[in-house]
């Protein structure tokens, strides 16, 4: 059942199982006032066990680009296009948010994101990337990297 993201009132609805509930609840909170600020697009996500292409082609590109694999469960996924561009995210039950922008023109940008909720540990797959900090009204500091995709998907 998709479930739509409100930043306003900020919901575990999904993530309960994760130790870092709260945090990631706002975390996904953060994206979604992201996209309707910057694209008035609503941020709706799905349970992973009914998208497993999505959790699939991110895992497939984590695979294939910088042979990572995530051992934490994923809980939400989504994907959605605005204005040329295909966002793909996953939210883990560890408190990890992974997201995958994809340029659907030839030569636009294509990257992978992470982002950490706030009190997590950063994951061992993820200890060769550097994180920069953010500070979020909604979900406190947020560690974030990235990497650009090289391969089509």
């Amino acid at each position: 059942m998709s479930y739509v993201v409100d930043f306003v009132t900020v919901s575990t609805a999904g993530l309960e199982s994760s130790p870092h509930a709260e945090a990631l609840a706002g975390l996904r909170a953060n994206e979604a006032r992201y996209f309707r600020n910057k694209y008035d697009h609503v941020f709706t996500t799905e349970p992973a066990a009914e998208v497993p292409e999505l959790v699939e082609y991110v895992a497939r590109i984590l695979r294939e680009e910088r042979s990572i694999e995530i051992s934490s469960p994923v809980l939400e996924a989504t994907q959605f296009e605005v204005e040329g561009l295909r966002w793909t995210y996953v939210f883990h039950e560890s408190g990890l948010s992974i997201n995958v922008l994809y340029a659907l023109e030839p030569g636009g940008k294509r990257a992978v994101g992470f982002k950490l909720s706030d009190g997590m540990d950063e994951p061992e797959e993820l200890s060769a990337f550097k994180f920069a900090r953010q500070r979020s009204k909604l979900a406190g500091t947020i560690r974030g990297s990235y990497f650009v995709i090289k391969n089509e998907y």
